[in-house]
């Protein structure tokens, strides 16, 4: 298994902790090494998964030094946003149930991780100052948010509030999460994945075959969401190249080196 993914066994559950330091940020490995431990689970036979981040940030989303670093290489950048977008739809394909365990912030693409999966259990901060958050940020640093993925978030918020928080690329505190259906549960950091493993277990004791099948069924619109023909990768990429977006691109790049 790659050094990028932690594996733990629970009995039939898989815990699968991303673990690139310092703050998970998704680049083309570790969306492949993802996918692949996604892959293994099913294949040994795994009846449930908790995803979990480290003990203090789930995921910051896509790597955005690791992308620019592509330059005007395009099948590069293809390549990268192809293993992200592939992580995500490994997820929303899985045929156990997936729970997120959000050890803190989740922004763009850690959110849209949590969004594929089943069930997002979220930590709350012990400085009510400084909560945690999650959201997709994505038009604060110049991307667009493809169809497939605003279906995710209206799945679970709603259709206007989804589009008033995707377009204003808002982070919600994790309370408002709570609030508005974003996330499932609230519990302290140190809890997340014990929550989120006992929320699996008492999925699993109902009788597995109506359970799994009543599951696809409701889960359909999330697949559907992560097809090809709602993500749109190319055009995805060519606004990549964009004025607009490398502008903004570039003035995140100049916080992140301060």
């Amino acid at each position: 298994m790659s050094p990028l993914v932690e594996i733990r066994d629970h009995g039939d559950i898989r815990e699968i902790r991303l673990a690139r330091p310092p703050v998970n940020a998704l680049d083309t490995d570790l969306c492949r090494a993802l996918i692949g431990a996604l892959g293994q689970a099913l294949g040994d036979g795994v009846r449930g998964i908790v995803l979990a981040g480290n003990e203090r940030i789930f995921s910051a989303g896509l790597d955005v030094p690791h992308l620019l670093s592509h330059g005007d290489d395009r099948a590069a950048l293809l390549d990268s946003w192809q293993a992200f977008f592939g992580a995500a739809r490994a997820l929303a394909e899985s045929r156990v149930p997936v729970v997120a365990a959000i050890t803190g912030h989740a922004p763009a693409g850690g959110c849209v991780l949590a969004l594929c999966c089943d069930y997002r259990v979220m930590a709350r901060s012990s400085d009510p100052a400084r909560p945690f958050a999650i959201g997709l940020n994505e038009t604060q640093v110049g991307l667009s948010v493809p169809e497939g993925i605003q279906r995710l978030l209206r799945r679970v918020v709603g259709n206007y509030r989804a589009e008033r928080l995707v377009v204003a690329g808002e982070m919600v505190p994790a309370e408002r999460a709570l609030e508005i259906g974003l996330v499932d549960e609230l519990v302290d950091q140190a809890d997340v994945a014990a929550r989120a493993l006992a929320w699996l277990q008492a999925l699993l004791a109902l009788p597995q075959q109506p359970m799994l099948l009543t599951r696809a069924l409701a889960r359909r619109d999330v697949l559907e969401a992560m097809s090809p023909e709602l993500i749109q990768i190319e055009r995805f990429v060519d606004n990549w190249y964009s004025h607009d977006t490398q502008a903004a691109l570039q003035a995140l790049m100049a916080r992140l080196q301060k």
